[in-house]
C-alpha cells in the first residue's frame, strides 16, 4: 500500500491543561483519551505532575472533541494554545510604517492590558482614545455604581429589625453630596490607576482622537495617518434600548445618565431586570424613590438559577420594590413631567407612571464608524465583532477584544482579552480564549455571584446532574452577622463529582465565588472540597457545608463538623 506522506502545514500543535491526573496510571489513560481522537498524530504528558499534554493533530479538530474524549475516561481538559505546526515562533517582524508594533484603539481596561503586555514584551505601542481615559468601568460603570450601593447601604441597615440595639443610625441621605463624593472617587481612580500608570511605560504612546480602519493594516487618527503591524480594537459598549413607541421622542435616562443624577427622583420605572437595572433599582429605592422594575422575561435576573432569582425577586419586594415581569412595553410617553408607560402582561393593559425613566436593557458594541467593512472585519447580528478562539478577526492584522465582542461583557474578561490579544498578536502565543468557568456577579444586596453551569444547562448538555441546595440560615457567619438571607446551591457530575457549577445568593456573595471558580476550572471534585478545612465563622464556610449537603442534613452538624 503506497504511503501518504502528511504535509506539515495541514498539522497544528495544541497544548492543553490537564485535571485530575494523580498518578503515571492517570497519565497511559489520557494520552489514550487524546489519541483516540479522530486525526491525532502524536501525544505528549510530560509526566501526570505537569497537569499538561501536547499533542499533533490535523488542523480544524474542534476542541470540544478533545476535551469530551478526555472527559470520558475521567479527566478534564482544555485547549490552552494551538498554532499551526510550522509557524514560526517569536516577536512579529514588522510591516508597518516603523512607529508602532502595535495600535491599541480604546483606552479602556482591556486596551490599557493590551497595551501594557505590548510594552512588557518590548513593542512600541500607539494607545488610541477619544473619549475620557479608563473607559467604562472607572467612568461610568463598576466604580461608581458599586460606590453609591454602598453609600445608601448603611442608611438602608439602620431600619432594619435585626439590628434594634445597634447605633446604626445615620440620618436622611444627602444625594447631592453622595454624588458629589463618587465623582470624586471616579476623578481619584481614573488618575491613579490610568492617567498615572501609562508614565511607568515609556514604550506606550498615548494618542487622543478618534480612530478610523482604512484597510490592511492602515488607520487614521483625527486624519493623520499610521500603519502599524498589528491592531487590536478595544472600543467597548454604549447602553441600548429597544424600538419603543414614543421612546426616542421623550427621552429617558441610560445606566450611564442615572449615575449622574444631582437630585433625588420621587419616584423611577426601571425597564429591564438583569444586573445592571437591578443595581440601579435598589440604590434608588434605598435612597427614597418609590421605583417600579418592569422586565419582559419571567423572571428578574432571567440568565441566573430559577431558584437563586426567586428569592431575590422575594427580598427586592420585601425592600418595597414594585416588581412586574413578563410585561411588554408597548409605548412612552410624557405628560406634566412624568413618563407614561404603557404596556401588557399576559394580554392585559397596564399603565405606569414616574418621575424619571430609566432603561437598563443591554449594551451594544461599538463600532459605527470605525471602517470595519474597509478593513474587512466581519459582524455579527448585534453589531459585535467576530473573532476565532486567538481573538482574531478575519484581517489577519487586527484583534478585538472586551465588550465589543458582544459577549462576557465584564471588567476582568476584557483586561484577560486583551493581555491574550497582545500576545497572539505580537508573539504569534496561540493562546485560546477560555471564560467557561469565569464568575459573574450582580451586586444587589444580597448578591448573585455565579459560575458555570446552571441546574438546567448542565442536563441539557447531557450530564447526570446531582444538586444541592443550602439555605444561608445554616452558615455560622450569618447567623453572627444576623444576615440569613440567601442561598448556596452547587450543580456537580453525578459521574465524575466533579463541580460543574455554582450559584451564590447572600450578602458577600462576590467573596465566596472565587473558591467555586477555582474548584470549577481545576477539576476539583465535591469529596475533595467536603475533606477541605475552611475557616469558622467565614460566609465561605457555607461552599463546604452546600458540598456536605449533597450527602449529609447540615442542620444536625455541630460546629465546624464535618
Amino acid at each position: 500500500m503506497e504511503e501518504v506522506e502528511t504535509n506539515m502545514t495541514e498539522l497544528e500543535k495544541l497544548e492543553f491543561d490537564v485535571r485530575g491526573m494523580t498518578c503515571p496510571s492517570c497519565e497511559v489513560h489520557v494520552a489514550n483519551a487524546l489519541k483516540s481522537v479522530e486525526g491525532v498524530e502524536s501525544v505528549e504528558i510530560p509526566g501526570w505532575e505537569s497537569a499538561e499534554a501536547q499533542v499533533v493533530a490535523r488542523q480544524g479538530i474542534d476542541s470540544e472533541a478533545f476535551s469530551e474524549a478526555v472527559r470520558e475516561a475521567g479527566y478534564g481538559a482544555n485547549v490552552r494554545a494551538r498554532r499551526p505546526i510550522d509557524m514560526q515562533q517569536g516577536r512579529t517582524n514588522g510591516k508597518g510604517d516603523g512607529r508602532f508594533d502595535l495600535m491599541v484603539i480604546g483606552g479602556g481596561s482591556g486596551g490599557f492590558a493590551a497595551a501594557i503586555k505590548g510594552a512588557e514584551l518590548g513593542f512600541k505601542v500607539g494607545l488610541v482614545e477619544a473619549a475620557e481615559i479608563g473607559g467604562t468601568c472607572v467612568n461610568v460603570g463598576c466604580v461608581p455604581s458599586k460606590t453609591l450601593i454602598r453609600s445608601v447601604e448603611l442608611s438602608h441597615l439602620a431600619g432594619q429589625p435585626r439590628f434594634r440595639g445597634i447605633n446604626t443610625s445615620q440620618g436622611p441621605i444627602d444625594w447631592p453630596q453622595v454624588i458629589d463624593h463618587k465623582d470624586e472617587l471616579v476623578r481619584d481612580m481614573r488618575k491613579a490607576k490610568y492617567s498615572d500608570v501609562l508614565e511607568a511605560y515609556p514604550e506606550i504612546t498615548y494618542i487622543e482622537g478618534k480612530a478610523t480602519l482604512l484597510g490592511g493594516n492602515n488607520l487614521e487618527v483625527d486624519g493623520e495617518a499610521y500603519a502599524p503591524v498589528k491592531i487590536i480594537l478595544a472600543t467597548g459598549a454604549s447602553p441600548w434600548a429597544p424600538p419603543i413607541a414614543g421612546l426616542v421622542e421623550t427621552g429617558y435616562l441610560d445606566s450611564e445618565a442615572a449615575l449622574d443624577l444631582k437630585e433625588l427622583p420621587e419616584s423611577m420605572i426601571v425597564l429591564g431586570a438583569n444586573a445592571v437595572g437591578l443595581e440601579i433599582a435598589q440604590i434608588y429605592s434605598r435612597a427614597g424613590t418609590d421605583v417600579t422594575v418592569l422586565e419582559l422575561l419571567p423572571r428578574i435576573a432571567p440568565f441566573e438559577d430559577e431558584e437563586i432569582s426567586a428569592a431575590l425577586s422575594q427580598y427586592l419586594q420585601d425592600e418595597g420594590l414594585r416588581i412586574v415581569t413578563d410585561f411588554e412595553t408597548k409605548s412612552v410617553e410624557k405628560a406634566d413631567g412624568r413618563y407614561l408607560l404603557r404596556g401588557t402582561q399576559d394580554e392585559v393593559e397596564l399603565t405606569f407612571d414616574a418621575q424619571e425613566l430609566l432603561v437598563a436593557t443591554g449594551r451594544r458594541p461599538n463600532t459605527d464608524g470605525l471602517g470595519l467593512e474597509e478593513a474587512g472585519v466581519k459582524l455579527g447580528k448585534r453589531g459585535e465583532i467576530l473573532v476565532d478562539e486567538h481573538l482574531a478577526t478575519d484581517n489577519p492584522d487586527i484583534y478585538a477584544i472586551g465588550d465589543i465582542l458582544g459577549r462576557d461583557m465584564f471588567v476582568y474578561v476584557a483586561a484577560y482579552d486583551g493581555i491574550l490579544a497582545a500576545e497572539n498578536a505580537l508573539t504569534q502565543a496561540g493562546r485560546v480564549y477560555d471564560a467557561d468557568y469565569i464568575a459573574r456577579i450582580t451586586f444587589t444586596d444580597p448578591q448573585i455571584a455565579s459560575a458555570g453551569l446552571t441546574e438546567v444547562q448542565a442536563r441539557e448538555r447531557g450530564y447526570e446532574v446531582k444538586v444541592s441546595s443550602l439555605e444561608m440560615q445554616h452558615v455560622p457567619r450569618a447567623l453572627a452577622a444576623r444576615d440569613t438571607r440567601g442561598l448556596i446551591k452547587l450543580v456537580a457530575d453525578a459521574a465524575t463529582d466533579r463541580l460543574l457549577g455554582a450559584h451564590i445568593l447572600a450578602p458577600e456573595a462576590g467573596e465566596m465565588i472565587q473558591i467555586a471558580v477555582m474548584a470549577i476550572r481545576f477539576g476539583i471534585t465535591v469529596s475533595e472540597m467536603r475533606s477541605m478545612m475552611f475557616p469558622y465563622l467565614t460566609n465561605a464556610e457555607g461552599l463546604k457545608l452546600a458540598a456536605l449537603a449533597f450527602d449529609k442534613d447540615v442542620a444536625m452538624l455541630s460546629c465546624c463538623a464535618g
